[in-house]
């Protein structure tokens, strides 16, 4: 399991990726068959919010996942993770756009200032954006390795942003975000231990130099 295949690593790909377009096709036959409820708008803004966290979790589980298990085929499912959960952001904030609001840009704006919720979602969306659009090998090339990887850093911040914009968006029941609350902390843990435990042999070696 650490290395497969590239025939099957792609079957593993199609696999992920018909399972990351779930939701999208349950939300399209609640719509078809009139199933979303009272308020479908909030179903469809709900329910692609959640699934946009999920897929930041799950993209930010790679690396931990992989070194812990040194299953390192997991790296290159990564970006489509990260694109897809782009993508349900996309349709979460066009959910809020076109179907709540319809393009109310004074309305948006207040939403924005006064709603502490979408005060930190829409920032935390824009964030997204750099990160989707680098995501091919032509921008990593012209970016260089160091620079693309500390722009993609931001995922920490957009999962720190999305965690609280969810649990303030919360009213009642907060067992949902205190969960991705919990399943972030432990992810950003595991990658502080990675971090430090690199850092070790490099301080010993600066402890061990003899000064002049």
């Amino acid at each position: 399991m650490k290395q497969l295949t590239d025939k099957t690593l792609t079957w593993v790909k199609v696999a992920l990726f018909l399972v990351a377009l779930i939701p999208l096709a349950r939300l399209i036959i609640g719509g078809l068959t009139d199933a979303l409820g009272a308020n479908p708008i909030e179903k469809i803004t709900r329910s692609t919010g959640y699934w946009t966290l999920v897929l930041i979790m799950v993209t930010l589980a790679v690396t931990p996942l992989r070194k812990l298990t040194g299953w390192h085929w997991l790296t290159r499912t990564r970006r489509m993770l990260g694109l897809f959960a782009f993508f349900y952001a996309c349709l979460h904030f066009l959910t809020y756009l076109v179907l709540d609001q319809f393009f109310d840009w004074d309305s948006i704006l207040k939403d924005i200032i006064k709603r502490p919720y979408i005060t930190v979602g829409f920032p935390t969306f824009l964030l997204l954006i750099p990160l989707a659009v680098t995501s091919n090998n032509a921008l990593i090339k012209k970016l260089g390795g160091k620079r693309w990887k500390a722009l993609h850093r931001l995922i920490y911040v957009i999962g720190v942003g999305g965690v609280v914009h969810y649990w303030w968006l919360v009213k009642k029941d907060l067992t949902n975000p205190i969960t991705f609350a919990a399943i972030l902390a432990v992810l950003l843990g595991f990658r502080l231990v990675f971090w430090w435990r690199g850092r070790q042999p490099q301080v010993r070696a600066v402890i061990a130099k003899p000064s002049n």
